[in-house]
């Protein structure tokens, strides 16, 4: 009998640190600036930073956990490994809606971003073919290699730091500093806390779905826990740097439609507002890339395990991927985001990333004493206490969500439990 179709180890450390930045900065860096204004004023600069520590918490958790395997699945390996088969698959099953949810709503967001360069890619046959085209081209580099999913990650991460790069380094000789001051008697709690928190955390999510593919890095117990300590550094630098600029270069940042472009068309003319342009673009499809090179992923995991169709399991003979799952990911989002019916899903994305952070949170209380001698893996300071304050963390969060959230989550999570019902035996 032939051997077994395999994944291969094909993605290097420094590869895996451009992934984990792809996954996080996206289009949200082009609005937060705004949104974050206009809810929170000049306190907007600190609360983005202290946001990049809330969740670096998230992100140690995560890197200890990655640090103990070298299999795929990331918060569904973690979970059930920690509470067994069906936990396990309710949080793989929450991880993967997310991910369509993404890959529908990434690309609407990619045709509105192409709207602004071509406004025919708004509305009718042309939005379909920008649509179709980006998600069909990216589901092809990434079924036939996950080195060129990779490779094309990284030269999206790139491309999408140059413009904001630009936009530091030259804004920053433009900067009224007197626009960063908190003036004196404004209260630093206001109504809008909340929705500002929630704002705030999910600018930065992303990065839990680094470990998702560790089947294919060259040495995921080391590598993964530094993509994602370097990758949180990196972002938050970057946020809170692009946040003074605007902060300091655009008086009336709270209620720009495009925060970024015009304020670099203030201080560097209208050559700078294509260049933000383009850099939305090219942020948008690089989340679109990633999301397409981790989500199937999960679904492989999954299927795998007997949680749907033995075919979503198989690997490419020649290629080494899991074609099936990256063409059924695909086809369904591309469905999705050609109806209008991914806004429900999408709802969905809030609640299922806590899903995520709550779950390897408290798996992790369980996975640090089974692997208290593990090799080589990483060592968090203070032991239980960093998943403690994660867990509280994120249940923070889960307090903050809307009940339409919390109700659809639900309808997910019974569903989920019908599929587990399901599961293949053999």
């Amino acid at each position: 009998m032939p051997n077994k179709p395999e994944l291969i180890r094909g993605i290097s450390r420094w590869q895996l640190v451009g992934i984990s930045i792809n996954d996080v900065i996206g289009s949200g860096i082009y609005l937060l600036p705004a949104a974050a204004a206009a809810l929170l004023g000049p306190f907007s600069l600190w609360a983005i930073l202290l946001a990049g520590l809330a969740v670096a918490v998230l992100v140690l958790c995560h890197a200890q956990a990655a640090s103990y395997f070298d299999q795929p699945g990331g918060a569904y390996l973690y979970t059930r490994e920690a509470f067994g088969d069906f936990i396990g698959f309710e949080v793989g099953w929450m991880t993967w809606l997310t991910r369509i949810a993404s890959v529908a709503a990434l690309s609407n967001g990619l045709a509105l971003a192409v709207a602004e360069l071509w406004p025919a890619a708004a509305t009718g046959g042309a939005r379909l073919m920008v649509i179709s085209a980006a998600l069909l081209v990216l589901a092809w580099v990434n079924v036939v290699g996950v080195k060129s999913g990779a490779r094309l990650a990284v030269a999206l991460t790139i491309a999408k730091l140059l413009p904001l790069a630009f936009f530091v380094l030259v804004g920053l000789f433009y900067v009224d500093w007197s626009l960063l001051a908190i003036p004196s008697g404004q209260p630093l709690l206001s109504g809008s806390l909340t929705e500002a928190a929630l704002l705030l955390l999910f600018a930065y999510a992303g990065f839990e779905n680094t470990p998702a593919a560790a089947g294919e890095y060259r040495n995921p117990k080391r590598d993964v826990p530094f993509a994602m300590l370097t990758m949180i550094g990196i972002i938050t630098l970057t946020y809170v740097a692009v946040q003074a600029v605007a902060l300091g270069t655009l008086p009336e940042l709270a209620s720009a439609a495009s925060p970024l472009a015009r304020a670099a068309g203030q201080f560097a003319g209208p050559a700078a507002v294509l260049l933000l342009s383009v850099g939305a673009l090219v942020s948008i499809f690089g989340n679109l890339g990633n999301t397409t090179l981790i989500g199937p992923r999960y679904a492989y995991a999954l299927a795998a395990d007997g949680y749907g169709p033995r075919w979503l399991a198989a690997v490419h003979p020649q290629f080494h991927t899991p074609a099936n799952a990256i063409i059924a990911q695909t086809l369904i989002a591309l469905l999705l985001a050609l109806s209008g019916s991914f806004v429900a899903l999408a709802m969905l994305s809030v609640v299922a990333r806590l899903a995520t952070y709550i779950g390897t949170c408290s798996a992790l209380l369980v996975l640090q004493r089974r692997f208290t001698n593990a090799p080589d893996a990483l060592q968090l300071p203070g032991g239980v206490l960093v998943p403690l304050l994660g867990l509280a963390l994120s249940l923070c969060f889960v307090a903050a969500t809307s009940w339409k959230n919390l109700l659809a989550a639900a309808a997910a999570l019974v569903l989920g439990a019908l599929i587990y019902h399901y599961r293949r035996h053999t």
